[in-house]
């Protein structure tokens, strides 16, 4: 089995896949559309700057005088800048994003957050808010994308069951050409594996032993999977962001997404005003924008697809209503997450998942650092 972890330790898990790269420490400014004469408002975020520009720039319509810079980081980075600069007492961002809410909430936990009330905090989701301090601001279901060229209809696994099934009659076609994330170089990644491995244990036990003996590819991160599967070089993608995954179907028409039928996660992307906040006025207000109707409405157009109580986008087969189907299992934004960030159970299970992914290829235990 070819080790692939080296090259993987390097790679930066927010690459995109358009001819725009953004990568570990990338910095983008947006100047105020007016006079900067409120101010500037600092991001610090692990997410596609991409697809953020769209709700920047929107939001910067309701305020001319406020010019924007987004540092862009890898989740686990992220975590610990954010992490440094509060026991410091340091200065740190306007407000942080991140798609790894198990680390916001580990934040706040460790008393590295400030609250927040306003009129649209007040209407945002129990699942997606803990004690007023981390916030959901975005609905993504976690999904399957597989490449049409490569995949007769039949194969097409509509569930995690059918996928497991489909590999073990089906072991030799889809050697090599199962793509998933790195858990320990990414957060993300680490997360919905953990909540996988919850909300089935015994179908997600078969399943990873399945994937083990089919050699999957191993990459960072959303796009990086989502690449392969572009080129070729994977046929199905297991548990990518659906944003990310539409995102390159509306590009490559030769890609499909499933919403598997048993069970789908489905992410917030948190946001948290820390608490030593450079301003933590313009980071609220910019919060109070992600959280408001008309951010929602950019986002589900233009960046991140996908809407709670709103229909899937276009080619996306599933249920009229993720959430009341029951199909779509939110991950809730609170304190069962810290479950997730206990360091001795955080070791185990990647220590775990690596024994079966990767069994002559354990990882490097520095990473577990991240």
């Amino acid at each position: 089995m070819k080790s692939v972890y080296s090259a993987i330790a390097a790679i930066s898990c927010f690459c995109l896949i358009t001819s725009a790269h953004a990568v570990e420490g990338d910095r983008e400014l947006f100047p105020a559309k007016g006079m900067e004469e409120t101010g500037r408002l600092l991001i610090h975020a692990a997410t596609d700057l991409e697809a953020m520009r769209p709700i920047v720039l929107d939001f910067q319509e309701t305020a001319p005088g406020v010019a924007v810079e987004i540092l862009d980081f890898v989740t686990n980075d992220l975590f610990r800048e954010v992490a440094a600069a509060c026991a410091d007492g340091r200065q740190n961002a306007d407000i942080i994003l991140s798609s790894s809410v198990d680390q916001l909430v580990r934040l706040a936990n460790d008393g590295c957050a400030q609250p927040h009330q306003s009129s649209e905090t007040a209407k945002v989701a129990n699942w997606a808010n803990w004690r007023d301090e981390v916030f959901g601001f975005t609905f993504e279901p976690v999904v399957f994308a597989y490449d049409k060229r490569a995949i007769p209809p039949e194969d097409v696994p509509t569930s995690h069951v059918a996928l497991v099934d489909l590999l073990r009659r089906k072991p030799d076609e889809y050697r090599g050409r199962i793509g998933t994330y790195d858990i320990s170089a990414s957060g993300i990644g680490y997360l919905l594996a953990f909540y996988d491995s919850r909300q089935a244990p015994t179908t997600y036990g078969r399943l990873l032993e399945s994937i083990s003996r089919v050699e999957p590819v191993i990459r960072c991160c959303n796009n990086e999977v989502l690449g392969a599967l572009s080129t070729g070089e994977i046929r199905i993608a297991y548990n990518v962001l659906g944003s990310y995954a539409y995102f390159a179907m509306r590009s490559n028409p030769a890609l499909g997404i499933v919403i598997p039928q048993d069970y789908t996660l489905v992410l917030s992307r948190g946001a948290m005003i820390p608490s030593t906040a450079r301003d933590a006025v313009l980071g609220r207000r910019f919060l109070d924008y992600l959280l408001s109707d008309r951010s929602r409405d950019i986002a589900s157009r233009s960046s991140f697809f996908f809407a709670e109580n709103a229909p899937l986008p276009e080619g996306v087969e599933g249920p009229e209503d993720l959430i009341e189907s029951g199909v779509g299992r939110p991950i809730r934004i609170g304190p069962t997450l810290l479950a997730a960030q206990d360091e001795i159970q955080r070791r185990t299970f990647i220590d775990s998942w690596y024994r079966l992914i990767r069994p002559y290829s354990l990882p490097n235990l520095d990473l577990f650092k991240r």
